[in-house]
């Protein structure tokens, strides 16, 4: 269990240094060195309030993510973290030899249905129903294909010699970038909101080396992956909006989204469709 802290320090340390760069509200905070702000032009005839938002973010809130991605394909190649990802695994395996779960599966999606579920009950976000699901869409492409492309590019063996797919952890990549997602959401109404999101999210990737399906910097990179990916759909939103919705917000009731399924393979755009 000793090897384990390294993964959950890096983890957690990624959320506190994002926690403490993002605190402040973004339009109380003046532009400095350390400070990257995207803004985009006033809300225009059209669009809707979310148009009309700077999404912040920090060097550190960047810079921890890759990182972690960083480390991983570092790992790839030099001895040192090879080694390191070979002692974590045999740790792991001689403290629970039989351990297996499939709860990874579906703890991976915890902070996405968090989101839903809290705006059901009346605790509502920074965005309305339409806007964080097309957020949340863009972040889903984004961290299926990255992922998916860095691992039929690596062709790093599992843990368990089940197959090459296993640089970076596309569980743990989902994982992260949903929990990202609750704290983006969240984050003005309460921290520990995405807390709870970042610790489901450090338990689906142990889950994963536990499994004997990654090792440990598989799982570290796939949360570099899932952080940034969510955070560039943030960025990437008001810009798409602009493009999409020439109609007033209140109007359009339906929106056309890419997907892609990287069990499957497959990918095609699916439409959803809002009340009025």
């Amino acid at each position: 269990m000793k090897k384990m802290i390294f993964p959950v320090i890096t983890i957690l340390g990624a959320l506190t240094a994002s926690y403490r760069a993002e605190a402040q509200h973004p339009d109380s905070l003046p532009v400095s060195h350390d400070t990257v702000q995207f803004s985009y032009p006033p809300q225009k005839s059209g669009l809707s309030a979310v148009s009309d938002q700077r999404f912040h973010t920090t060097v550190a809130g960047i810079a921890v993510p890759v990182a972690m991605i960083g480390y991983g394909v570092l790992a790839l190649h030099n001895p040192t973290l090879r080694d390191l990802n070979s002692t974590t695994r045999a740790e792991l395996k001689e403290d629970h030899p039989q351990f297996h779960t499939h709860i990874d599966n579906y703890l991976q999606y915890a902070p996405v249905a968090a989101v839903y579920a809290l705006n059901a009950f009346g605790i509502h976000g920074q965005h309305n129903l339409r806007d964080r699901t097309i957020i949340l869409g863009i972040s889903a492409v984004l961290t299926a294909s990255s992922v998916e492309l860095v691992k039929r590019g690596t062709h790093q063996e599992r843990p368990d010699g089940s197959d090459n797919l296993s640089f970076p952890s596309g569980h743990t990549a989902t994982a992260f970038a949903a929990a990202e997602f609750l704290r983006q959401e969240y984050k003005d109404v309460s921290p520990w909101y995405g807390v709870g999101g970042y610790l489901a999210a450090t338990t689906t990737g142990a889950l994963r080396m536990y499994n004997n399906k990654h090792w440990l910097s598989d799982v570290v990179a796939g949360a570099g992956f899932g952080i940034l990916s969510t955070k560039a759909a943030y960025w990437m939103y008001p810009l798409i909006q602009r493009k999409l919705f020439k109609a007033p917000a209140q109007h359009a009731d339906k929106v056309v989204m890419p997907y892609y399924n990287p069990e499957f393979h497959s990918a095609g755009l699916s439409f959803i469709f809002f009340p009025r």
